[in-house]
Formats: structure tokens, C-alpha cells, sequence
């Protein structure tokens, strides 16, 4: 190992970077030590100038942690999971394969990834998919988390890339309005570029709860828009209806560079503040104000429009994006030096990992997968004909909803995600996965997903691989290797590479991960995420390199500078309208309240909670699942603060203890989505989609709250590992 490595966290999309070096005395040999072999210290970068949060600070702790799987582990009829060795770990999945094929057809096969692969590993991941498999049944867990901003993106720009501007021309921003994210807790180094605006007065969040991130606009800082949960596309309508109605529009711009106007002129008529209040409850000056706000920054020190989950994870999530981009045309800010729209990506590679090809309907380089020439080129990079492709599969709610069924997948391959708890309508999908032939599942834990696995196959963690991950700037960037990894695991790319050895597959499957790359440049080039002109050796000389970036160019920090990525190079403005939401469940007692569930993240934990909910300290600081609710509706049904509760709707129950909070509004509780079992949150969502995206309903559901009694709650929460 060498003395020290230059790398990048495992966790969210900001990649904050960071430096790791051999702990101080002996590195522990025992895997149940708890002492971790690295340290961590945080690297002067743009995105997080040397800081890191409690979870990057503590991310080495996982990496010889007691719990690691070092071992292929096959399930057994008692349902205990055995090692075996890998020959026949990889025979056994082999043969199912091609067990499922034979029987069911290729689409019988499924692969669901995840946004924490690298690039180098959600690339071949496509590959193996449709060409080792055969199969089009591919999506990944970016679906749940950028998929409404990546359609709204792509029509109205042409293009999707969550920021597209470097981090760093926040700083100088006078107003930014950011919707549906906390950043303060889910990537707190991430605030400091908030500073500009905030010391301006012109920081503007908007959120249902009072959360880390709205509380930065107390003291005149800016202004916390708190409207109703589901009422964020009503919200920016009447902030467009302002900007057009108060003769706020960049008049100029829109005519230069934008069609659409006249329509979208129509669609916000009939969103006048007073009615937008009636909706929201904003008040009908803060509507104003926030309008004003935007386009007095857009002349004067620059403004931005940012969003988050929050206003995306809808099955109205596409049309809400489309009206902030819309928002953010009218003002002129894309493209131009000091403004912008941009939206923030969450997971670390969510941004990578939704350009090269473990998406249902792309293939590398951010191609359509039913675009002829994409086909054609991608075949020729591959050296197959170009029938061999499959066309698109299902996004992977649609996909979840296929498990087990007769005309749907029958053996399943998880790969960096924990979908037994971060899917919505989680005890269907638990289901679906026991419905399963056979499901194998490559962790490093055992997760909720891993424990129903008929094959368990152990790979690597961040800090012992190399490869390269793109950040929510765009922004390429290299992970290398700081640590020897078990004797046991093994990266994704060997085991892709064995099985498609096994399966007969046609192409090659390197385990390099440099020699993958070198393949995703030339099956990205021309596309619209061109990787090219990037490799391992500039990467490594500490050059920036944002895509797209052709071979010759020097990247493209900023998007849209000269035009947009349509043909005729102008933004597409598009008319949205709110859609009417189904009809909420029947109420499951008299004693019970209906509010409105939405779910988020904690400082503490990360996603699932699969890695975090194993570190000590993180842990310790939130150890269970509470459920925020506001004083006043909580005093009409008799709960108090720490009081054990039922969450429930037709989907499932949660029982979680009461955090009592003035800060969320008294129609509304909040859960967060980090724990399993009785206390995961997504037993209660629902799977309807977004039409254009297929992003699943996380931050609008209807749920009853009633106190229980302390024996069965004790009952229930005692159960959890078992359900």
C-alpha cells in the first residue's frame, strides 16, 4: 500500500476530497477489529475546501469492520447462509441464468444496480446486462433519486447534468432559491458556498419543515417558503406568473434564446399569488417577494435556481422541474456567467451512473438506446451486430413489480443497493424478492436485500479499488486504491468478467478498471455525456475534466454558454399544469389522524443506512427511526414527545417514538428512510410513478397516526430483524 492516497468520499454526490493514510501503529489483521486501517483527512477541493461531514470523517471505519462478507455465501434450505467457494458461487449463478432463459426467456434475467458503482462498473454493467445476459431488464436505484431532474433537463435543455456550472460560481451568487433539499444535513460541507447569498440576505429555501438548511435564512438572511406537501409546481407556477405579470421577464434572452414563451404565458395565468396562497399556504407577499428577490440578483450579483428530492420525487416530480426550469429561463440565468438552474445530485456516482448504460432505455454516453445511430455506434465499440441490443426494459419500479411474476424476471443480480428498504411500497418488493428463482446480490454487508439472497457475492468498498466517479458538477473524478482488500472479495468487474466467461458471452469484460475506461471513452464519444478526451493520466495530474469532453477540447465547465443542446440551440419552455392526485386510502379507525407522510435523510446516515447503521458513532447519535410531528396536532391525539406510535396506511405500519417539533407543519410528519424492518419508512410510500421519469411517490402519502400501547409496540419493534 502506499503511504498515502488521494481519493474522494464513498457517499454523497458533492465528492468531497480527501486524503487517506496507514493508522497510526499496526494496521489490525482481525476483521472484528474495530480500529479502522486508514485515516482520513479532509483535501483542499473546490467542492468542500478540506471539510468533510461525520460520515465522510468516519467512512473508514467500514473497511475492516466485523460484519464484512469475505466469502461467497449460498442460502440453504434452512435459510441459513453458507461459504462456498467462488468456481462454484459463480457456477451456481451461471446456471441460474441460464436456467431462467431457457425457461422463461431472456427477460426472465434482471439486473438492478446502483448509483454508488463507479463508472467503469455501471458501464460494464450495461454491457453484461444486454450482451452476457442478454437481457433488457436493467434499471438502477437513480431512478429513485434523479430521474424527474434528468427528463425535465433533457427536454427543456437537451442535455442532463445536474450542475451545469462548477460549485464554486455559487459563491458569488446574491440570491439563490433552493427547493426540496437540506443540504445542511445531507451534504453539510456544501453550505459554505451558500455563504454569498445568505450574508446578502438573499437565500431562499423552500421546504415543508423548518429543516437545517431553512433555518440559514433566520436574521434576515433570506426567506423560508413553507408550503403544503405536493404543492411545489403551484408554488412555481405563481412565482412565473409574478415574474411575467410584474414585467420581470429578461426579455431579451427569452426572445434570443428560448421558444415556448406564449404557451407558458397561458399555463401560469391562472396562478396569481392569492390563489397560490389558497393552494400552498405561502402567503401571497412571500410569492411576490421571492419573484422579485430573483430577478433584482439576475441583474445585479447573479441568482440561482436549485433543486432538490423534495420537489422531484412526485409523480408530478418531471412537470415541478420543468416549471423551475421554466422559472429560471424567464429570469435568463442558464447559461449565462453569473446565473444559472441546476439541480443536485444525490448519490455519489448518481451523476456517472446515469450516463453509460444501467438505465433501462440508455446506452454509454447518455444515448437513447432506440436511437439507431447510438445503436450502431455502440455495437461497433461492443464488436457485436447491432440486433444483439436489446431495446428498453422497465424502469425499475415497473421492473420491482415484475419479480416473481410469470410473464416477469425470475432470477434477479443486485448490485450497490438495498432495495428491501429504499424502495417505495417495501414489503411488495420484499415479496417479490422471496417470489424469486433465484436472486444474487454483490455486498459488502449483509443488508436487508443481501439477507434474501440465494447467493451472497462479497466485492470490494471504495477505499480498495480504483476507477472513476463524475460529481454533481459534472466533474470527473479518480477513487484510488488506499488498501489491500480481504483475500475473499472481489471487484464487480472480475465477476462480471467470470460470468460472462461462463455464459459464452460475446465482446470482451476486462477486470482493469483502466482498461474499462479506455472502452466507455470510445463507446461515449460524439454522445451527449462525451468522455473522450479524459483519462487516467490527466485525472491523475489533478486536471479538471467536466463532460462533455470531446477528444481535442478541454471540457465544459459551464453548459450553454453559446446554446443549448437542442438542434436549433434554444431552451424549450414547457407549459405545466398540477395534476389531480388519487384518492387517499380509507381511514383505518376512528382513533387514528391522516396526515401527509414525507420522507428524508439524516445528518447521521446515508441512504439505506446499510453502511452508516454500522459505524459506531453515527449510529449512537441516531440510533432508531422517530417520526416528527407538530406539538399541536400531536396534543390533539394524545401522543407526547418519545410517545410510541403507529404510522400506518394500507401499504404497511410503522412504530417509531414521537419527536415533537414546531418546525414541520401540523398537517405533515416526517420519517426518515435510513432504518429497516418496523421502522422503515417506505413500508408506506407507494409505487405510482411520474409518467415521464417513472420516479416513484416518496414525499406525498397519506398515513393514519394513533399512539399504541407500550406492550405491542414493544412487540413490533422487537421484531423487526424478523420482518
Amino acid at each position: 500500500m502506499a503511504n498515502s492516497a488521494d481519493t474522494h468520499c464513498p457517499y454523497c454526490a458533492l465528492q468531497c476530497a480527501m486524503t487517506l493514510t496507514p493508522a497510526a501503529g499496526p494496521v489490525p489483521v482481525a476483521l472484528s477489529t474495530p480500529a479502522a486501517p486508514l485515516d482520513v483527512q479532509g483535501r483542499d477541493f473546490p467542492t468542500n475546501r478540506g471539510g468533510l461531514c461525520r460520515k465522510g470523517w468516519t467512512s473508514a471505519s467500514l473497511l475492516n469492520h466485523g460484519g464484512r462478507i469475505t466469502e461467497p455465501l449460498l442460502k440453504g434450505p434452512d435459510g441459513v447462509h453458507r461459504p462456498i467457494g467462488w468456481d462454484q458461487a459463480l457456477d451456481l449463478a451461471a446456471q441460474a441464468v441460464r436456467e431462467a432463459r431457457a425457461r422463461h426467456g431472456a427477460d426472465a434475467v434482471g439486473v438492478f444496480g446502483g448509483g454508488g458503482l463507479t463508472n467503469e462498473k455501471a458501464y460494464m454493467l450495461g454491457k453484461f446486462a444486454r450482451l452476457a445476459l442478454g437481457t433488457s431488464r436493467i434499471d438502477y436505484n437513480g431512478r429513485f433519486c434523479m430521474s424527474s431532474a434528468a427528463a425535465a433537463g433533457m427536454r427543456a435543455f437537451g442535455v442532463d447534468r445536474g450542475l451545469p456550472f462548477p460549485v464554486e460560481a455559487l459563491d458569488t451568487a446574491s440570491t439563490i432559491l433552493m427547493l426540496g433539499s437540506n443540504v445542511a444535513e445531507t451534504m453539510p460541507p456544501f453550505v459554505q458556498h451558500l455563504k454569498g447569498a445568505r450574508d446578502a440576505g438573499g437565500l431562499i429555501v423552500v421546504d415543508p419543515r423548518r429543516s437545517a438548511t431553512a433555518a440559514f435564512t433566520a436574521d434576515g438572511a433570506g426567506l423560508h417558503l413553507q408550503p403544503l406537501p405536493g404543492t411545489d409546481l403551484t408554488l412555481l407556477l405563481g412565482l412565473s406568473h409574478v415574474v411575467i405579470h410584474e414585467n420581470l421577464v429578461d426579455t431579451a434572452y427569452v426572445q434570443e434564446r428560448t421558444s415556448g414563451y406564449s404557451a407558458v404565458v397561458r399555463s401560469v395565468n391562472a396562478f396569481w399569488p392569492e390563489r397560490v396562497q389558497s393552494i400552498t399556504g405561502v402567503p401571497a407577499e412571500l410569492v411576490r417577494q421571492t419573484a422579485r428577490m430573483l430577478a433584482a440578483g439576475a441583474r445585479a450579483g447573479g441568482s440561482y435556481i436549485l433543486t432538490g428530492r423534495g420537489v422531484e420525487q412526485h409523480v408530478d416530480g418531471t412537470d415541478t422541474a420543468t416549471a423551475a426550469i421554466n422559472l429560471s429561463l424567464l429570469l435568463g440565468l442558464p447559461g449565462t456567467a453569473r446565473s444559472g438552474y441546476g439541480t443536485l445530485t444525490g448519490q455519489g456516482n448518481g451523476q456517472g451512473g446515469r450516463e453509460h448504460g444501467q438505465k433501462a432505455d440508455q446506452l454509454p454516453g447518455y444515448r437513447k438506446i432506440t436511437d439507431p445511430a447510438a445503436r450502431a455506434h455502440v455495437a461497433a465499440v461492443w464488436g457485436v451486430p447491432e440486433d444483439l441490443i436489446p431495446g428498453p426494459g422497465l424502469p425499475a419500479v415497473q421492473l420491482l413489480k415484475s419479480l416473481g411474476k410469470s410473464d416477469g424476471v425470475q432470477c434477479l443480480f443486485v448490485h450497490a443497493s438495498n432495495i428491501a428498504v429504499a424502495a417505495p411500497d417495501a414489503n411488495a418488493v420484499i415479496h417479490g424478492l422471496r417470489s424469486l428463482d433465484f436472486l444474487v446480490v454483490c455486498d459488502f454487508f449483509l443488508s436487508e436485500t443481501a439477507a434474501e439472497a440465494n447467493l451472497i457475492l462479497p466485492v470490494l468498498q471504495w477505499a480498495e479499488e480504483d476507477g472513476t466517479l463524475t460529481n454533481l458538477e459534472g466533474r470527473v473524478l479518480r477513487r484510488r486504491r488506499a488498501v489491500s482488500p480481504p483475500a475473499g472479495a472481489r471487484s464487480e468487474l472480475w465477476i462480471m468478467a467470470r460470468l460472462a466467461e461462463r455464459l459464452d458471452a460475446p465482446s470482451t469484460y476486462s477486470e482493469d478498471p483502466e482498461t474499462v475506461f479506455e472502452e466507455l471513452r470510445r463507446a461515449s464519444a460524439g454522445g451527449p455525456a462525451d468522455y473522450s478526451g479524459i483519462d487516467y493520466a490527466m485525472l491523475d495530474r489533478g486536471e479538471a475534466a467536466y463532460w462533455p469532453y470531446p477528444a481535442g477540447s478541454t471540457g465544459t465547465p459551464r453548459l450553454f454558454t453559446g446554446r443549448f443542446a437542442h438542434p436549433d440551440g434554444k431552451a424549450r419552455l414547457v407549459p405545466v399544469a398540477p395534476r389531480r392526485r388519487r384518492t387517499p386510502d380509507a381511514n383505518p379507525g376512528p382513533a387514528a389522524k391522516a396526515m401527509t407522510l414525507i420522507t428524508g435523510r439524516l445528518l447521521e446516515h446515508y441512504q439505506s443506512g446499510a453502511q452508516t447503521r454500522r459505524v459506531a458513532e453515527l449510529l449512537a447519535a441516531q440510533p432508531e427511526a422517530t417520526v416528527q410531528l407538530h406539538p399541536a396536532a400531536a396534543h390533539a391525539m394524545g401522543i407526547g414527545d418519545g410517545t410510541l406510535v403507529s404510522v400506518v396506511n394500507s401499504r404497511g405500519e410503522v412504530v417509531c417514538r414521537a419527536e415533537l417539533s414546531t418546525a414541520i407543519r401540523p398537517e405533515t410528519v416526517f420519517l426518515p428512510f435510513h432504518f429497516p424492518g418496523a421502522e422503515s419508512a417506505n413500508r408506506l410510500t407507494e409505487a405510482a410513478t411520474d409518467p415521464v421519469s417513472g420516479m416513484p411517490e416518496f414525499k406525498f402519502n397519506t398515513v393514519w397516526v394513533r399512539p399504541v400501547a407500550a406492550p405491542d409496540s414493544a412487540r413490533m419493534l422487537q421484531t423487526t430483524e424478523a420482518s
